[in-house]
């Protein structure tokens, strides 16, 4: 039977690795807190729990492939560094997170200086993943990718479709940091668009109906607009939402990259501020512009909450 281990059974990783279970692939799981595996390996057969960096290591037969799916950055890091001190030379060590790219070309380097082998993967479907499989972009050398294969098809919607082998290392989350910013100017298009028929008032738009009729052969149909006529079918006026949006690192690294290639990418940018406006980042502008106008016109200014 194949195996591997996964470290870090979040939304997305839980889910993967009960697709991985459901496909024959024994899976050696690790998180955070032991309560979350114990629970997942009583659920599925061929998960097993384990306690510890080194018990997963000891329990996967070398050479070993584990998969890391935990929060980008101190967490990622402080796992690899625990992890590579326990696994030997010809091991793989993945790195599922939404982490960016240069990192994943610096530990490559560094891990192959250590005898160990080092993939990036993007990995894309959220929590609809398990039931209908992952979008997985992959960085790394050839042969390290040849052996994720099984498991990258076992993820996949279906093993010819679904994965990518993109590039060296560092292609894999470089690409996923693309389609983050992608999705960033997808979401605001929608959402803004969808305000302006609100506001239109006077025509009285039924905008969960019309999100469900563009879901058909329209040429703005996809799955964010499929996400979107479900929820504004059962309320379509969000008063319970704030309207705070939140931002991760992606969208910010697309943002720094296109200005250091000089290739302009105004849509997924103004997406990415559009956010930080929602976050009440631009308020102290907006209090700046309003006394300004007081200044030069006069104009009245409205007192905020003290």
């Amino acid at each position: 039977m194949q195996e591997i281990g996964l470290y870090g059974l979040g939304r997305m990783g839980g889910n993967m690795a009960r697709r991985l279970s459901r496909a024959g692939i024994r899976v050696c799981a690790l998180n955070r807190s032991f309560e979350v595996t114990r629970k997942l390996a009583a659920e599925e057969s061929h998960v097993s729990a384990c306690q510890s960096a080194r018990e997963l290591v000891e329990a996967l037969a070398a050479p070993r492939i584990v998969w890391l799916m935990l929060p980008a950055g101190a967490a990622t890091e402080a796992a690899i560094e625990e992890l590579s001190a326990l696994l030997a030379p010809g091991d793989l060590l993945v790195d599922g997170a939404n982490g960016f790219y240069q990192e994943a070309m610096r530990r490559a380097q560094q891990l192959g200086e250590r005898g160990l082998n080092f993939a990036d993967v993007g990995v894309s479907g959220g929590v609809w993943g398990l039931a209908n499989g992952y979008c997985l972009m992959a960085g790394g050398t050839d042969a390290d990718i040849a052996r994720l294969q099984p498991y990258l098809q076992a993820l996949a919607p279906t093993p010819e479709t679904g994965w990518l082998h993109a590039g060296p290392a560092g292609a894999g989350h470089f690409t996923k940091m693309v389609h983050n910013g992608i999705e960033y100017g997808m979401m605001q298009a929608l959402a803004e668009g969808f305000a302006l028929m609100r506001a239109k008032q006077e025509f009285q738009l039924d905008i969960a109906a019309i999100a469900e009729l563009w879901r058909h052969s329209s040429v703005v149909r996809s799955w964010l607009l499929d996400l979107s006529a479900d929820f504004l079918k059962h309320d379509q006026q969000l008063d319970a939402i704030a309207p705070v949006v939140a931002d991760s690192g992606e969208g910010r690294w697309t943002a720094l990259e296109s200005i250091n290639l000089g290739v302009p990418t105004p849509v997924m940018t103004l997406a990415l501020m559009s956010r930080f406006a929602s976050q009440g980042k631009g308020d102290f502008a907006n209090q700046m512009l309003a006394m300004m106008r007081q200044g030069f016109g006069g104009h009245a200014v409205e007192k905020g909450e003290t």
